[in-house]
C-alpha cells in the first residue's frame, strides 16, 4: 500500500456489511492517520485510482473524501489532489466571553448607507496584496469544476435562452433547493420557494411589500448592516434589541412588542451576521410564539446556514404555523431567505425564499415587475451542482477549511489581542465578532491597519445607530498565513493605541 506519494492504496471492503463503503472507506483513512500510517501532508490516491484499486465506482470515493474533508482529516488542493490534514489545533485556551451591554437602540432617520461600507469593501479588494479579514466570500476554489459544470449547464438551458422563464424560478432547481431544506428538518414544498437576485432581493421585496413608511421593525443589534440601510431607505422606523451570547434578548423584545407593535422582526437565527451565534430550539420556540401572540412578520435570514461545524435546530421557518380565519388558513408569519452566495460564487446572484399561503403569489408579482426572472445559465449552474453531487463536497471542504481557519483565528486573537477584548467562537460560517474595550477609537485602529496593507471592518455600521460600542468583525475565510499575520498585525496596533 502506497499513500505519501498518492500511489495504490488496496482498501478492503466488504459489500455484505450494513455499514455503507464510502463509510468503509472513510474508516480505514481515519485509521490510517490515526495510527500514524499516513502521516501530515501525505497525498491519497487519486479519486480514480481509488476507484479502481477498490473496485468501487468514482462517486463512493468522493463521498468518502468528502467526509473526511468534513471531519477536517483531509483537505483538496486545487489540480494537485487529496492531503491529510495538519494536525487539529488545539481547542481555544479561552472560552467565548461575549457579554454585551443590554442596550435598546432606537435611531435616528439618514444615517450612513451601506454604500459607503461596499465601496470601501470593494477597494481593498482591488488591492492585490491587501489581508482583508472583513470577507465573508468563499476563497476561489474548484474553478475547474465550475468551469466543466458550467458547460454542461449552458447545454442543458440553451433553449431556454431564447425566452423567458417562470419568474418563481426553474422547477427543477425548486425540487433541488426543496429536497436540500428538508435536510435541515424544513419542509418546503417547490411551489413555496421563489428564485431570486441572491438573497437581498428576496429581503428587500419582502420588506417593501410588507412595511409603509413608519411603520416599526425589530432588527437584532448588531445585525446584518445591508439590511439596516434597505429598512431607511423605505423609511421604517427601528427597533434594535441587544444580542446575548445566545441570541436576541426575548426579554426586552417582548417588552417592545408590547409598547411599539412592531410589523416585522428580521433575524439570523442561525450563524448570526456579524456575531456567529445560533440560537437554540427553545430560543427559536419563544420567538415564534412571542410573533404568534402580537401578530408580528418574521423574516428569517439564514445565509450562512449550510457553512454550520455542528448539527442545528430546524430553521423557525419550519416551526411556524398557520394562521386559521373564518374562511381559512391565512399566511405563515415567517419568511424564510437563503443563498448560493457564502457556498458557491457570489456573483451568480442567486438566492431563493421559502414563502407561503397568499404571501407568495404577491411577492411573485413584485419580482415579475423588478426582472421577469433570475438568470437562467445561473440557475442552470447551481442545478448542475446541486445534481452532480459536486455541491455537497464542496461544502464538505469549505466547512473543513472553515473550521481550522476559524481555530486559526482564535489561537491568533488569543495570543495578540489585549486580555480586556472578547469574543464569540462560532460553531460554523466565516465570521466571529470581537467585543474591544470602550477607550478603543476603532476608526482609527481601521486606518492604522490600512497602512499596514490589512482592511479590517469596523462594528459600528452593524449597530441601528451606526454606533453601539466599539467592536469589530473578523472574517476568517482566508488563508490560515493571511489570519496569522493580519490578526497580528492588528492586535499589535490596538495594543499600541490602548497604551497611549
Amino acid at each position: 500500500m502506497h499513500a505519501a506519494g498518492g500511489g495504490p492504496m488496496k482498501i478492503a471492503v466488504d459489500r455484505q456489511a450494513t455499514e455503507p463503503v464510502y463509510l468503509q472507506i472513510r474508516d480505514r483513512i481515519s485509521y490510517l492517520i490515526q495510527s500514524g500510517g499516513l502521516k501530515v501532508g501525505d497525498r491519497l490516491p487519486s479519486i480514480r485510482a481509488m476507484a479502481q484499486t477498490t473496485n468501487v465506482n468514482k462517486l463512493t470515493v468522493i463521498e468518502a473524501y468528502s467526509v473526511l474533508e468534513a471531519d477536517g482529516l483531509i483537505y483538496a488542493r486545487q489540480g494537485a489532489g487529496y492531503f491529510i490534514s495538519q494536525a487539529t489545533v488545539a481547542p481555544p485556551a479561552r472560552p467565548a466571553s461575549f457579554a454585551p451591554e443590554q442596550t435598546v437602540i432606537i435611531p435616528d432617520q439618514g444615517l450612513t448607507s451601506f454604500s459607503e461600507v461596499s465601496d470601501a469593501f470593494l477597494q481593498s479588494q482591488a488591492q492585490p496584496d491587501m489581508i482583508n479579514l472583513n470577507s465573508g466570500f468563499p476563497q476561489a476554489v474548484g474553478v475547474e469544476d465550475l468551469q466543466r459544470i458550467s458547460r454542461r449547464a449552458i447545454k442543458n438551458v440553451a433553449e431556454h435562452l431564447f425566452h423567458h422563464n417562470p419568474p418563481e424560478g426553474d422547477p427543477v432547481l425548486r425540487e433541488q433547493i426543496a429536497q436540500l431544506l428538508s435536510q435541515l428538518g424544513l419542509g418546503a414544498a417547490p411551489q413555496d420557494l421563489i428564485i431570486t437576485n441572491g438573497s437581498m432581493q428576496a429581503l428587500s421585496l419582502v420588506t417593501q411589500h410588507l412595511i409603509q413608511p413608519g411603520d416599526w421593525v425589530v432588527v437584532e443589534s448588531p445585525g446584518f448592516h445591508a439590511y439596516l440601510s434597505l429598512l431607511r431607505q423605505i423609511d421604517a422606523r427601528i427597533i434594535g434589541i441587544p444580542m446575548t451570547a445566545t441570541g436576541m434578548n426575548l426579554d426586552l423584545l417582548e417588552q417592545f412588542l408590547q409598547s411599539h407593535r412592531p410589523k416585522l422582526i428580521y433575524t439570523n437565527s442561525t450563524l448570526h451576521n456579524p456575531t456567529g451565534i445560533t440560537t437554540s430550539l427553545a430560543h427559536r420556540r419563544r420567538l415564534v410564539a412571542l410573533a404568534e401572540q402580537y401578530d408580528c412578520w418574521v423574516i428569517e435570514d439564514n445565509a450562512y446556514e449550510w457553512l454550520s461545524f455542528d448539527t442545528t435546530p430546524p430553521p423557525i421557518k419550519a416551526l411556524d404555523l398557520p394562521r386559521w380565519s373564518q374562511t381559512g388558513p391565512e399566511n405563515h408569519r415567517v419568511i424564510y431567505t437563503g443563498t448560493f452566495s457564502k457556498t458557491l460564487m457570489p456573483a451568480l446572484r442567486l438566492g431563493y425564499a421559502v414563502i407561503t399561503g397568499d404571501l407568495h403569489r404577491q411577492i411573485v408579482e413584485r419580482k415579475l415587475l423588478h426582472d421577469f426572472h433570475v438568470s437562467i445559465v445561473s440557475q442552470g449552474i447551481v442545478r448542475e451542482y446541486l445534481a452532480t453531487g459536486h455541491y455537497r463536497r464542496r461544502i464538505n471542504h469549505l466547512k473543513a477549511l472553515n473550521q481550522q481557519n476559524r481555530s486559526v483565528m482564535v489561537r491568533a486573537l488569543e495570543d495578540h489581542f489585549p486580555e480586556e477584548a472578547s469574543w464569540t467562537i462560532p460553531a460554523g460560517g466565516v465570521f466571529l465578532w470581537v467585543q474591544l474595550p470602550r477607550q478603543v477609537n476603532v476608526a482609527q485602529l481601521h486606518r492604522a491597519a490600512v497602512q499596514e496593507k490589512v482592511f479590517v471592518g469596523s462594528g459600528q455600521p452593524f449597530f441601528p445607530d451606526q454606533q453601539g460600542y466599539p467592536a469589530l468583525r473578523l472574517g476568517f475565510a482566508q488563508p490560515m498565513e493571511d489570519i496569522e499575520r493580519g490578526i497580528a498585525v492588528v492586535g499589535r496596533l490596538l495594543k499600541a493605541q490602548m497604551a497611549l
